[in-house]
């Protein structure tokens, strides 16, 4: 891959700059693709935002940048989007900097940014040294996510469609997870949903799914699938509850929505459930309703005073093989199971040697 130093002032950079909220954003007299399609949406905050004007304002030097040549003789930001945009939106006035905004600065203050010096490499090579060096520059700064990493190696008209629907802010997957109540975490512009989605529609192998799919035209099954497994949670669980985001409603889609289920009886089920002060996993309700697994709902444990009651009563004696154990060689057990109505409490607690504790449980 072949790089070439360049030193280009701020006023060259930002010549014809032009924000375009989340559709794109060209510099450098219209020839800068500053956001190209696998580069991440802006997300500096205010602080670090700040700190790159600091940088230019103090004349201290600014980490270097690399812009990539395209074949067509314009350029596209390989790294260095975040402080591009920040100079950028302040020479636009988009923010005040310590309450002064550019267009509230002296002649001689514009004219010192403006005729600073970026240091920027320009780079030359095919898509996959572009890629592989882009993964390799961006191990420092604003960490990027393993999404975000994803979407720099498999560009294409997938991905672009991709983006649109899930990857910006308000966007359709956006709307659609938050119509009646937040069924996702995270944030659309840090791929969290794209990633969400991906990982739901093929059993969490994101970067399989990812390379099948890099050259189709766009994302409509993604999308598609997206919408059915949002709307079958929406049909099936009909009272929301905040601990509803974040459960992994793909995996219960997958398995369980050619199933008949009932969302009077469900919703019955995990009202109680929710009061049940054994459950300290709420948002594990969702799934334990379906598989009847109890380990979704990492139901509470005796604490060491129980565990000391209920071994002083039995004399540290074993209740199944009659044996005598030291308290460090026993667990706590449930004498009537959990799922039978049995509480976490000292009276219904039992204390088993390891083996056959474990052997009970099926551990």
């Amino acid at each position: 891959m072949k790089i070439e130093l360049n030193r280009i002032k701020i006023r060259e950079v930002i010549d014809s700059y032009s924000d375009n909220a989340e559709e794109g954003v060209v510099a450098y007299g219209g020839k800068l693709d500053v956001r190209p399609k696998y580069q991440r949406e802006f997300v500096y905050k205010g602080d670090q935002r700040d700190a790159v004007l600091e940088t230019v304002k103090q004349n201290f030097p600014l980490n270097v940048m690399y812009w990539v040549v395209k074949e067509d003789g314009g350029y596209e930001v390989l790294d260095g989007q975040q402080r591009t945009i920040s100079i950028g939106q302040y020479v636009n006035g988009d923010f005040s900097l310590d309450d002064r905004y550019f267009g509230n600065l002296t002649q001689e203050e514009k004219d010192q940014i403006l005729d600073y010096e970026l240091m920027i490499y320009f780079c030359e090579g095919n898509d996959k040294e572009r890629l592989d060096w882009f993964k390799t520059i961006n191990i420092a700064g604003e960490r990027l996510t393993d999404q975000e990493l994803r979407n720099a190696v498999y560009t294409g008209p997938w991905l672009s469609d991709a983006k649109l629907k899930f990857s910006k802010s308000n966007c359709v997957a956006y709307l659609v997870a938050n119509d009646g109540g937040s069924l996702l975490k995270g944030s659309p512009i840090r791929q969290e949903y794209l990633e969400t989605a991906l990982s739901w529609i093929n059993n969490d192998e994101v970067a399989d799914y990812m390379a099948k799919h890099q050259h189709d035209k766009n994302a409509d099954e993604l999308w598609e699938y997206f919408q059915n497994v949002i709307a079958w949670v929406r049909d099936t669980f009909t009272n929301y509850r905040k601990e509803m985001s974040g459960v992994n409603w793909g995996e219960l889609c997958n398995e369980f929505s050619d199933k008949k289920l009932n969302p009077v009886k469900l919703e019955e089920e995990i009202a109680k459930l929710m009061q049940d002060e054994d459950v300290s996993k709420k948002s594990g309700i969702y799934p334990y309703v379906l598989t009847r697994q109890e380990k979704h709902l990492n139901i509470r444990s005796f604490n060491d005073k129980m565990k000391r009651e209920a071994y002083e009563r039995q004399k540290g004696i074993c209740t199944k093989c009659g044996e005598h154990f030291e308290i460090g060689e026993m667990e706590a057990d449930h004498i009537t199971p959990w799922h039978e109505g049995g509480k976490t409490i000292v009276e219904n607690c039992q204390m088993l040697c390891k083996q056959d504790n474990r052997t009970k449980s099926g551990k």
